[in-house]
């Protein structure tokens, strides 16, 4: 039967759009529902501040009167002028294994990028750096994050055969809590504590972290700049996500580094894990959903890091040493046993090398894959 490309056009459409993979990962054990509330936000322009400066469309594709996949193309014009590549950015991309299906997806994708006068493609990204990006392409059976994507092995398949390669990677570990901290960890921290003059915030409730909520957001700007694709955060885009993520978030789990002027010399967010907890709301807060996330809260042995910037000037002298140190003692208090680093840039070594002090495992690799768009034959006159 001939697949119909329906191009989301309402909300009606929108709610399609964001319903497909619940019923596409229906009984993986892996993936992780994200709230459709959440999803709403971003992908509404009248929700998400990153359309004041975003164009985006997006796509279903119905085969046999049933959606069987979907993708959005972002045309980001603050990324284009910061980094000089007129690049559009593919993301929320979702099909069965049907060749048919995803190549009719990636097509109508890519000619209106090329109609847009975009010269390549790249993702999955989203409107900014802080939307869950890369496509899986190990770790296919580890449990994911509600940071990330997780996707089928055959996803990268189909990319391939279209002419995708790898632009860049990312790579995830899990690291053991260890039941005693290193000492040279400690030994480090207590150096660059002194040397620097910095001291810890002693927030024992959210209102404590509510005047440096900005400031989080101003060193990630600053510190996230060089990273690949970054853009930095509008004052609207800030407003939203302390909105969105700061209410949910427990002072005992963030860890923020001040200088003598009492000004963030660096910070680190982390979380309990949610990952069984989305799952059993399956994208819903009510009426069970909100009772499986606090009660994961407070009783788990997993933590996710979600954040942890430096900022610039201080970079390279040892400040992660001191927010781990301050991570892993409540990490020992709290009986925590593994954490989920999150995605990081392969080509991230500085990151990459704190963890050489604690056993660990690379278990997840993502990749942001690119195509150059031939430019549109022009007819002879």
């Amino acid at each position: 039967m001939k697949i119909i490309i329906k191009e989301v056009s309402n909300n009606r459409d929108l709610k399609k759009f964001i319903s497909f993979p619940y019923k596409l990962y229906a009984g993986n054990k892996y993936w992780i529902p994200p709230l459709i509330s959440e999803e709403m936000s971003i992908l509404r322009k009248d929700k998400n501040p990153a359309f004041d400066f975003c164009e985006a469309k997006y796509w279903l594709a119905i085969k046999d009167g049933k959606v069987a996949g979907r993708i959005a193309c972002i045309i980001n014009s603050r990324y284009i002028e910061k980094w000089k590549n007129k690049y559009a950015r593919f993301g929320w991309v979702d099909f069965i294994d049907d060749e048919n299906v995803s190549k009719v997806l990636f097509d109508k994708m890519e000619t209106w990028a090329r109609e847009m006068g975009m010269t390549a493609v790249h993702g999955p990204l989203g409107f900014t750096d802080l939307d869950p990006e890369g496509m899986l392409i190990e770790g296919f059976d580890e449990l994911g994050t509600i940071a990330t994507i997780y996707n089928y092995p055959y996803y990268p398949e189909h990319l391939q055969k279209y002419g995708y390669k790898k632009d860049i990677d990312w790579v995830e570990f899990e690291v053991d809590v260890p039941d005693k901290f290193p000492e040279k960890i400690k030994r480090i921290a207590a150096i660059v504590k002194r040397k620097n003059k910095l001291h810890i915030l002693d927030a024992k409730k959210k209102k404590d972290l509510l005047p440096y909520t900005k400031e989080i957001f101003y060193v990630i700007n600053e510190a996230y700049e060089p990273l690949y694709g970054v853009v930095p955060l509008t004052e609207k885009q800030i407003e939203k996500y302390i909105k969105q993520y700061f209410g949910m978030i427990s002072p005992e789990f963030v860890s923020i580094i001040l200088d003598e002027q009492n000004k963030i010399a660096g910070f680190g967010i982390t979380m309990p894990s949610m990952s069984k907890a989305f799952q059993k709301a399956k994208g819903k807060l009510f009426p069970f959903g909100l009772f499986y996330i606090m009660k994961a809260m407070k009783n788990n042995d997993r933590v996710d890091m979600y954040l942890v910037a430096v900022r610039p000037d201080l970079q390279g002298k040892g400040v992660n040493s001191l927010l781990f140190n301050e991570f892993f003692k409540v990490f020992v208090n709290k009986k925590i046993m593994k954490t989920e680093t999150n995605p990081e840039l392969e080509s991230n070594t500085r990151v990459q090398a704190q963890w050489k002090f604690f056993v660990r495992r690379q278990h997840k690799r993502r990749r942001c894959f690119i195509k150059k768009l031939k430019k549109p034959k022009v007819g002879k006159k």
